[in-house]
């Protein structure tokens, strides 16, 4: 919570001294335990801080997102199919919608993912 606090006031110096249309556009949940009790605390707080702008998605903790940067990969490369991969994929096409671009949803987009089978 002290982190969304600074954050929001840096938001506030750049948007005065230097760009006076910069919005923050919502809060994203990042390194999210649902099991943990402060977690879900802070939640709540981010919730009633961003309000419907809050996105929906929620990024997990999760190891695979801790391990992708020691091997210098995002993790697409890394493990694109790990929670944390999904969790950023489903942001981005929620972040696109926002903005009223089309995409395809996860299950389209498995659907027409090239086969690596070799056909003999």
């Amino acid at each position: 919570m002290e982190g969304l606090a600074q954050f929001i006031n840096t938001v506030k110096r750049v948007k005065a001294a230097l760009n006076p249309n910069l919005e923050i556009e919502g809060g994203v949940l990042t390194l999210f335990d649902s099991r943990m009790l402060l977690a879900n605390q802070v939640k709540q707080e981010v919730e009633k801080y961003f309000g419907p702008s809050m996105f929906k998605t929620i990024i997990p903790r999760n190891i695979r997102l801790a391990e992708a940067p020691s091997f210098g990969q995002c993790i697409f490369q890394y493990d694109q199919k790990s929670k944390g991969s999904e969790a950023y994929a489903s942001l981005a096409r929620e972040l696109l919608a926002r903005r009223g671009v089309k995409t395809p949803d996860a299950e389209t987009e498995q659907k027409s993912e090239p086969s690596t089978e070799k056909i003999s």
